[in-house]
C-alpha cells in the first residue's frame, strides 16, 4: 500500500508548495516529504506500507508564514486507519488560515 497526498490553498486560489508533511506510521516509524509545486507528495515513504493508523502532520506555519498569510493553525494533524488490501491511498487537504478540509481521496 503506498500513501500520498495533495495540498491545495483554498485563500490563495492555488497549490500549497512547500509544505512539510510528516507521516508517522503505526509502528513509530517516520518519514518527511515535502509538497512539490503543485501541492502535491506522491509517495509519503519507500516500498509498500502496513496496514493500520497514520498520522499526517502538515507544518502549515512555516507554509502560512512563507507565503505572507497569518494562520490560526500552526500544524494540521490527520489521523487516517489503512487498508493493507487497499493498493494505494490518497488523503488530500484543503487549506485557509482560519479552516481546513480533509476527504479520502482517489
Amino acid at each position: 500500500m503506498s500513501l500520498s497526498t495533495h495540498v491545495l490553498d483554498a485563500a490563495l486560489g492555488h497549490p500549497a508548495a512547500g509544505v512539510a508533511v510528516t507521516l508517522t506510521g503505526p509502528d513509530g516509524a517516520v518519514h518527511h516529504g515535502v509538497t512539490d509545486d503543485d501541492g502535491r507528495v506522491a509517495a509519503l515513504a519507500p516500498g509498500a506500507l502496513p496496514g493500520g493508523t497514520y498520522r499526517l502532520r502538515f507544518d502549515t506555519g512555516a507554509y502560512f508564514a512563507a507565503t505572507g498569510q497569518s494562520g490560526f493553525y500552526p500544524e494540521v494533524v490527520v489521523a487516517v486507519t489503512i487498508d493493507a488490501d487497499r493498493p494505494h491511498t490518497h488523503v488530500p487537504l484543503l487549506l485557509s488560515p482560519f479552516a481546513y478540509t480533509t476527504y479520502r481521496g482517489s
